[in-house]
């Protein structure tokens, strides 16, 4: 996963990322936050509740799907059981786009009992 630093002009700006293995969007994937949500690898200071808009590219698609979010859980600098660094952010529009896509790249991985970034 790319994530490419926020825009100037704003506290956080637009987070520019990319997905384009099904490992890695299994991985950062949370189908059990409503709307869907994703984990990101981060090391900038973000609080519970920041507004984060992200321009999201899967995998081979040309157009990348913009996505207004907030920020719902932090995974600090050395965490336990070596988790990486990041956030947690929710999808806020129930209608998005990103929810079902996803869910159709994943399709028949999100029972899977392999590990995630997320639990």
């Amino acid at each position: 996963m790319e994530a490419n630093t926020p825009a100037a002009g704003s506290k956080h700006g637009i987070l520019s990322i990319s997905i384009k293995d099904l490992a890695v969007l299994f991985s950062a994937y949370m189908p059990f936050i409503e709307n869907g949500g994703l984990f990101i690898p981060s090391r900038k200071p973000y609080e519970i509740g920041d507004e984060v808009f992200i321009l999201l590219g899967l995998m081979d698609e040309p157009d990348r799907i913009p996505l207004a979010c907030s920020v719902v859980w932090l995974t600090p600098q050395g965490a336990q059981g070596g988790r990486a660094q990041g956030i947690g952010v929710k999808f806020n529009d129930k209608d998005n786009p990103a929810k079902q896509q996803i869910e159709k790249y994943l399709t028949g991985m999100l029972n899977s009992d392999r590990l995630s970034h997320t639990l």
